[in-house]
This record gives structure tokens, sequence and C-alpha cells, in this order.
């Protein structure tokens, strides 16, 4: 074999050699690449659920309370134009005017209790107004209005002294008195 031969040979043998390095060195970057993927997804494996309940509860939960909230306003409405309406009805068609303020006093507070409002000072609440001053004319009205401050749910009694955390909720009712009403002077 001749020097050249010999140089060729050689040169064929380290050409090959790089193939099966480089090959290698390939296999080697891809598998290396594979298992550091896998250590850093493995190290990752169930936060999905973690993070899916975290995102959750931090949704989920001020949806709860506004549901809550929008559900005892309404409640309050509810009760508010029921106890107007009542209210004004008791007091167009009562003979004794005493009778009737007290009587619909009482009408308030039934209205609010059947909502689940049970600390409801009728009192408070209930105001009246004739369109004549003494109320006592056939073709007059009684305009009534209860309005209730309604405290939002569960929140501390300490935190409601600081900041007054409640929604007003009225309604108002106007009823003609009765022109049949016997006894009015």
């Amino acid at each position: 074999m001749t020097a050249r031969g010999r140089l060729r040979a050689v040169l064929v043998r380290l050409a090959a050699r790089a193939a099966r390095a480089a090959r290698a060195g390939r296999a080697g970057t891809a598998c290396r690449a594979r298992r550091a993927s896998a250590l850093s997804n493995g190290g990752d494996a169930g936060n999905a659920v973690v993070e899916f309940l975290g995102v959750a509860l931090l949704l989920l939960v001020p949806t709860v309370y506004l549901v809550l909230v929008i559900g005892r306003v309404q409640a309050a409405s509810f009760a508010a134009e029921g106890a107007a309406r009542e209210a004004a009805r008791v007091l167009s068609t009562a003979d004794d005017p005493a009778a009737a303020t007290a009587r619909a006093g009482a009408a308030v507070e039934l209205a609010f209790t059947d909502q689940g409002f049970h600390d409801v000072d009728a009192a408070r609440a209930l105001t009246f107004v004739c369109t004549t001053p003494r109320c006592d004319a056939a073709d007059d009205d009684v305009s009534v209005r209860v309005t209730v401050d309604v405290a939002l749910p569960a929140v501390p009694s300490f935190v409601q002294d600081v900041i007054p955390m409640s929604v007003t909720v009225s309604a108002e009712s106007i009823a003609p008195l009765a022109p049949y009403a016997v006894g009015r002077p």
C-alpha cells in the first residue's frame, strides 16, 4: 500500500469515527434533552389540579357572596313592597287612626318577618302622609313609605361599627281612603 493509500485509509477511518461521534453526539444531546425535560416536567406533575382548585376558590367565593347579597337585598325589597301595600290598605280602611297606626305597624313587622327579617322596627320603618292634614276626607289619599337598612350578610359587627355596610331599601304605596268608611268625622 502506498503512502497515498494509507493516508486515504486513515482519512476514511477518521471520517467514519467523526460521523459516528456526530450521530452519537446528536443522540446523546437528544437523550440528555429528553432527560432534562422529563426532570423539569416531573416536578410539575399534579400542579394543574392545585392551580385549578386555587383559581376556582378565588372565583367561586366572591361569586357565592354576591349571590347571597343580591338574594338578601331582593328579599328586603319584596318585604318592603308588601309591607307598604298592606300598611296602606290598613290605614285607608281603618275607622280609628290610633288603632290603624298600630295595625299598620303590625302589618309591616309581619311582612318583614315572612322574608326572614326579624329585627325590623316598624315604628322607624313606617311613615305615612295624607293629602289633607286630618286624613278624613272621602277623596283623600294616604301615602305610605317603608324604609329599611339591610345589613350585608357575613360581615362581622366590629366591621359594621367602623364602616356601615348596609343597603337602604324602600317602597311606597298610595291608597285612597275608603269612601264608604263609617265613623269618619
